[in-house]
């Protein structure tokens, strides 16, 4: 008898992942009939470091987006029904950034423990409700490749593949084509979702799809009022002081009058405001501050990491900063940007361990994975200053959109989103106000014609990463047609 105690003791793990894996099989191995050639060939079998059962499928593979640009993409089935469960399409910005940070920090249901060799389970994960789609890109973003080598892009090269990729995938998995789909994104995604959801209504004619939304979390949608706003937030936040405060005004805004039509901090020609700006800039960026969120640490630098990697979404961000002032945008290029702020050393080991590729079918010719790619972010070309004539075509066609900002995010801040959504001219149909999670105020809402504007409560840039649980709720509700 204590022979067999011992045995079972020494062996338990060993059966307890046996077990695992026969639940993952057992759960989907009714779904597999439906799945294309191409789709079984992407089915993820088995994932280094998942040692908890789950529910649904995930598959990972590459996307023909042209131009001999391949994207990697990693697919998360629902939770729910999928077959009937919306379709989300989500992207991370930079430019130059991988949205699998959004998959495996912030709102997928596999998270990376600090060891970069565990998982865990997120409970506030969209797929709860949602079938979720991460897309890598453009070229040479994460696994996403051009056989060229060639790592070009900009605005309008990002969202054609974007397309590409997309009409791929659905080639793949025809039987989406008629959930409801969306397309979400954070930060520079801003850009890249409204110009992805116009290509989207331009061609659905020739590729019909269920397109019902997008949204957009702390999106830089305007540089102008992003960079304006981020002034007075800096002054409102008790950043500044008085005296640096009252020269702002005094030099950059007409009559000595602090409003949003009277200030100029972006772009001022006057070169006592491009100092008074600089010097509020390091205040905000340089001085130690966090400025994915005001109110949180930084996280210490990292060189931990296999690769040694040292861009980071922190440096992309930085450098779209007051990118309109020519001053500060070469203040933005020599600066050291120290702290970074945010910490991806145990996302880079996990990507980069040869089982998880293998795992993840990426092949062996394939770039390490890097947070973000500094050639693609140094070489892209920006095209679009401001996403009003996107939002305005989308308007037209009737497609509902989701703005949302954490509100203590200095990156791409809530007073400038709000300055973007209101010049809209959109139809207000209900006035701004909180909306609960868990009890206590989650946000402000404020509701237009096919747009709702929320802010998501003591969340920095990052909102399912800061707030899970409310931004769960948030974008169930906008998806769902539900209240807030």
């Amino acid at each position: 008898m204590e022979t067999f105690k011992i045995f079972v003791s020494k062996h338990w793990y060993t059966w307890t992942l046996v077990l695992i894996q026969l639940s993952w099989v057992v759960c989907t191995e009714g779904l597999q009939s439906k799945l294309t050639k191409d789709a079984e060939a992407d089915l993820i079998k088995e994932l280094p470091g998942l040692n908890f059962p789950v529910n649904y499928r995930q598959f990972s593979g590459f996307l023909d987006a042209g131009s001999n640009t391949f994207l990697h993409y990693w697919f998360v089935e629902s939770e729910a029904d999928p077959t009937t469960s919306p379709l989300l399409l989500w992207l991370n910005g930079g430019p130059g950034c991988s949205s699998l940070d959004g998959l495996l920090t912030e709102l997928g249901p596999l998270h990376i423990n600090d060891d970069g060799k565990t998982l865990y389970n997120n409970t506030y994960s969209w797929n709860t409700f949602a079938n979720i789609v991460y897309m890598e890109s453009p070229a040479c973003v994460g696994f996403s490749y051009n056989t060229q080598g060639n790592c070009s892009a900009g605005d309008d090269s990002t969202s054609l593949l974007n397309y590409n990729g997309l009409k791929s995938f659905f080639k793949k998995f025809p039987e989406y084509r008629q959930n409801p789909f969306y397309v979400t994104g954070e930060s520079y995604g801003g850009i890249y979702v409204p110009t992805l959801s116009v290509r989207i209504i331009e061609n659905n004619d020739s590729f019909p799809l269920n397109f019902r939304g997008f949204a957009v979390g702390n999106g830089l949608s305007s540089t102008a009022h992003n960079d304006n706003s981020i002034i007075f937030f800096a002054n409102y936040h008790g950043l500044l002081g008085k005296i640096l405060w009252d020269e702002l005004v005094y030099h950059c805004c007409q009559g000595n009058i602090p409003s949003q039509e009277t200030c100029n901090f972006a772009a001022s020609p006057w070169p006592v405001c491009q100092d008074r700006v600089a010097r509020a800039s390091d205040i905000v960026y340089d001085s130690g501050l966090n400025m994915y969120n005001l109110y949180d640490n930084c996280a210490p630098p990292s060189n931990s990491n296999s690769l040694g990697v040292t861009f980071s979404r922190y440096h992309a961000d930085h450098l779209n900063l007051h990118r309109n002032n020519h001053m500060l945008a070469s203040h933005r290029k020599n600066a050291t940007l120290d702290p970074p702020c945010t910490n991806s050393h145990a996302m880079t080991d996990y990507l980069n361990n040869p089982d998880v590729r293998a795992a993840l079918h990426i092949p062996d010719f394939v770039q390490n994975w890097e947070i973000c790619n500094d050639e693609v972010n140094a070489g892209f070309k920006r095209v679009y200053d401001s996403m009003e004539a996107q939002y305005k075509k989308l308007q037209a066609a009737g497609v509902r959109a989701l703005v949302y900002n954490g509100d203590v995010d200095m990156a791409c801040n809530f007073i400038g989103d709000q300055w973007f959504v209101e010049g809209l001219n959109y139809k207000e149909t209900a006035t701004r106000r909180p909306w609960t999670s868990g009890g206590q105020v989650g946000g402000f809402v404020k509701r237009f014609e096919l747009l709702d504007l929320v802010t998501v409560r003591g969340s920095g840039h990052m909102v399912p990463q800061d707030k899970p649980g409310p931004a769960l709720q948030m974008i169930r509700a906008f998806v769902l047609g539900d209240n807030y």
